[in-house]
């Protein structure tokens, strides 16, 4: 029988929502020729929690918590996203020590993130060690989190005008620490992982974004400098007073395949991590030794009317609060910008023409988290 005499059929899979390598309740509907991709569609919705308008019929004080809901592997982030917001609404200043505590936890925040994604891409290319690895360290931090506000993830820490409560004696020491023990780590993970041969195979060449599909689809943060685009709000747009602190912008460079592939928005987080612990570094040394904590903002807020839009350089990108005020004690409109929203959208154009097992890799290099695209 000639070749051109087999004739193939298309077939409609079904990925997750059960799927452990949907990172989350997410469903993807494969359109497959063979084992060859020919189009995807994601079908989200299955985390809904309806944060935007929960955040409208509520206090402004009271909204902070539900913000830990939505990224909940960086609760730190989203808390300081939304708190700058209604700072910017209310004209508050800030006092200098919260502002350095705020960094502290946000970065720290930031490598528990990408520790947990290092852990399951792992786990997703067949590597159970890293995982294990991963949450080692993971642990630590969330025991820093745990002394400091009495949380592991919600955290509901760093709150409008400020962050909830000081630092507990001696325990920038204790952050010292983990910062000198975690450093060596990462070279463990890239000998483990990073420069593998086999999770080389399975992750350069694979699921290739364009700097145009980028930015057509506004994504950002990891996934959108994986493509080699050095963007990162953190020093393209300082917040807070990160302008004071020094550190790099890591981003793809075809290292070890195609640009944009999926190993380079891999290895951006594992530098990420690097360039988290510089800033917390300098932080340390540089934070008052005494001083407020909180702004003197009262216990009931009602912004003057008017609009506010401010975005943070999150784990998975440029996390942004809309938020706007009619004079009352609750927010007229609340919309939160999704990184993760917006780097998923992208999954159908990287995927045509992988493999189905491809996809799993790609799925993972866009690190999503499921509450924050649902909200």
């Amino acid at each position: 029988m000639a070749v051109s005499d087999v004739k193939t059929e298309e077939m409609l899979l079904n990925m997750g929502p059960q799927h452990p390598s949907t990172h989350g309740v997410l469903r993807i509907v494969l359109r497959t020729d063979g084992e060859v991709i020919l189009d995807s569609e994601a079908h989200i919705g299955y985390l809904h929690r309806c944060y935007e308008k929960i955040a409208e019929s509520v206090p402004y004080l009271q909204v902070t918590p539900y913000t830990d809901r939505i990224d909940y592997l960086t609760s730190m982030g989203s808390n300081l996203s939304f708190s700058i917001a209604v700072e910017k609404l209310m004209d508050v200043e800030i006092p200098e020590r919260a502002e350095y505590i705020r960094v502290i936890m946000a970065e720290l925040n930031r490598i528990a993130s990408h520790l947990v994604s290092f852990g399951t891409y792992g786990l997703d290319m067949g590597a159970i060690t890293p995982f294990l690895y991963a949450f080692r360290e993971r642990e630590a931090i969330l025991r820093l989190f745990e002394i400091v506000c009495g949380q592991r993830l919600n955290y509901n820490y760093i709150r409008i005008g400020g962050v909830a409560y000081d630092l507990p004696e001696n325990y920038l020491e204790k952050v010292t620490d983990f910062i000198d023990y975690f450093e060596p780590r990462i070279k463990e993970y890239n000998d483990l992982l990073s420069y593998n041969g086999i999770f080389i195979r399975r992750t350069s060449n694979v699921g290739i974004l364009s700097k145009e599909i980028a930015f057509g689809y506004g994504a950002s943060g990891p996934v959108l400098r994986g493509s080699g685009v050095q963007w990162d709000l953190r020093k393209d747009r300082p917040y807070g007073i990160y302008d004071r602190f020094d550190f790099d912008v890591p981003v793809g460079s075809g290292e070890m395949g195609t640009l944009g592939d999926c190993w380079d928005r891999y290895i951006v987080r594992i530098r990420e991590m690097e360039e988290s612990v510089k800033i917390v570094r300098q932080a340390v040394k540089q934070i008052p030794k005494e001083g407020p904590f909180m702004a003197k903002i009262g216990k009931v807020l009602r912004p003057p009317k008017g609009e506010a839009y401010t975005a943070i350089e999150n784990s998975r990108g440029e996390l942004g609060f809309y938020v706007i005020s009619d004079g009352s004690g609750t927010a007229y409109r609340m919309k939160c910008r999704s990184p993760a929203f917006s780097n998923l959208s992208l999954l159908h154009e990287i995927s045509r023409g992988c493999m189905v097992a491809d996809m799993v890799a790609i799925i993972g290099s866009l690190d999503i988290v499921m509450g924050e695209i649902d909200r």
